[in-house]
């Protein structure tokens, strides 16, 4: 078993997306992970991204987590 962290990724509605616009492949860690979303959320949401779990091995580990801004 790899040591893999992934994120996935909701529409408004909770339906799991997919598309060559989201990264589906894993990172090596969680820091990893994170440092990538931190990154690229804003390309994200304008992607119609909602929201977005991470998982580590097929687990979850937190999420979902909105990516919209608190106003």
């Amino acid at each position: 078993m790899t040591d893999e962290w992934t994120w996935t990724y909701f529409d408004a509605d909770a339906r799991v997306m997919t598309g060559e616009a989201l990264v589906t492949t894993g990172f090596p860690s969680q820091s990893d992970a994170e440092t990538w979303l931190g990154e690229q959320w804003r390309s994200l949401a304008e992607a119609g991204v909602e929201s977005v779990t991470l998982e580590h091995e097929g687990t979850v580990v937190y999420g979902p987590m909105s990516l919209r801004t608190a106003q």
